[in-house]
């Protein structure tokens, strides 16, 4: 090896070593309130845990009367957002791993992956994905970009391009959310670069949109901190998103709060937090900004981090689920107690109030965190499947009705 190269290297090795130890220090020590340092410090250092064992799950993980559970894959460390094919395979997005990768749909019938393979290796962060006219769309950490993709044989062909490049990552919230709309358009939410702050780069903490070849884009929505997931209601074509309220401000302030999106709309961050209330920090002389804001749809509690969010449209769906989205709440840091870490069930009733039930419960027990849920996706069988991108899990519930 060459002098110089080794010289690189030996300080690129050193500069590593300093941001862990810097970054180990500050969740142990710092004055920020941690419920569990082990899961903080894995998280900032990107790394997972061990899949949890059979015994494990059964004992822990709880869905509803009526839904079976199993573990469907333990081989996709950092799994995170999901899209299924039409032919029921699953594509993965495994953000801090740079790739995306293809679950392979159970030909055997034994309830269980038949394989993993990478599709696309080296993509700077993926995270959203979506399937539209044969292309397979990946949100990247500061591009949107795609590929052909042939869901018979789960296969892609051609070159990857990039339809839309110059996308921001800075600071905090570096992942980009994509999905298509009733109406067409490709849509692109991504978070701010901060805690709390003025941004510098206009399109940061937005959902914006443009069409499928990236031209045309525009912002849609403000003030949005970090709507990590979106998808629109089947009965009405509305965009709900989910929103991660800012932090140091308390285990029970703000709420992170679903949010129905409209264009045109701003929705609060940074100078409001949740249903009205100017934010401590940077909310001094803008009292006209809570006129502005349109209120949440629905408030989650505090530091739960909702992030997938997926709405139940497939034939199949179990009674009293109709007008149902499932939301992964990936669960608290900025808390001295855990919450979360659990897959709700929010229900549309008839006067348009929301009802927020558990669905998926057991990640956080007296002995710890053992998964923290992510993406969910819905099969044409009806089957729903959560991504646990902690343990590297991706689990399978299929309503049987017993």
């Amino acid at each position: 090896m060459p002098r110089t190269v080794k010289r690189v290297l030996i300080g690129l090795l050193v500069t590593l070593a300093v941001i862990a130890i810097a970054l180990t220090a500050f969740v142990w020590f710092g004055p920020v309130p941690v419920g569990d340092k082990k899961v903080m410090l894995d998280f900032l250092l990107g790394r997972g845990i061990d899949p949890p064992r059979k015994e494990m799950i059964t004992a822990r993980l709880k869905a509803p009367a009526g839904f079976a559970l199993q573990p469907y894959s333990t081989d996709v460390p950092l799994a995170r957002f999901m899209v299924m094919t039409p032919e029921g395979d699953l594509i993965v997005s495994r953000t801090r791993a740079d790739e995306v990768v293809l679950v392979e749909r159970d030909r055997n019938g034994d309830g269980r992956a038949d394989g993993v393979r990478v599709l696309l290796p080296k993509i700077p962060g993926p995270h959203g994905l979506v399937l539209q006219d044969g292309w397979l769309y990946v949100g990247e950490r500061n591009a949107v970009g795609r590929v052909k993709f042939d869901s018979i044989n789960g296969t892609i062909s051609g070159d990857y391009q990039q339809v839309l490049t110059g996308l921001t990552s800075d600071g905090f919230h570096q992942t980009k959310t994509i999905g298509f709309g009733p109406d067409g358009w490709l849509y692109l939410s991504q978070g701010s670069s901060c805690n709390v702050c003025a941004e510098k780069d206009p399109r940061r903490a937005t959902i914006m949109r443009m069409r499928p070849d990236g031209t045309g884009a525009e912002i849609y929505a403000t003030g949005l901190r970090n709507s990590v997931g979106f998808d629109w209601a089947p009965w009405d074509g509305g965009l709900y998103a989910t929103e991660n309220g800012r932090d140091l401000l308390g285990d029970d302030f703000p709420p992170d709060e679903l949010n129905r999106i409209e264009q045109g709309r701003f929705y609060g961050w940074p100078y409001v937090n949740g249903f009205g209330v100017l934010d401590p920090d940077i909310g001094k002389g803008q009292e006209a900004k809570v006129a502005e804001t349109t209120v949440p749809a629905h408030g989650f509690r505090p530091h739960n981090a909702p992030l997938g969010i997926h709405f139940l449209r497939s034939a199949r769906i179990p009674p009293g689920y109709q007008k149902t989205a499932l939301v992964a709440l990936h669960g608290s840091w900025n808390r001295t107690k855990l919450d979360g870490y659990k897959v709700v069930a929010l229900q549309w009733q008839d006067d348009g109030t929301i009802i927020e039930r558990d669905f998926l419960t057991g990640f956080l027990g007296p002995d710890g965190v053992i998964g923290r849920p992510a993406g969910i996706s819905e099969g044409s069988d009806g089957a729903i499947y959560v991504s646990d991108d902690y343990a590297g899990v991706i689990y399978r519930i299929v309503y049987t009705g017993q």
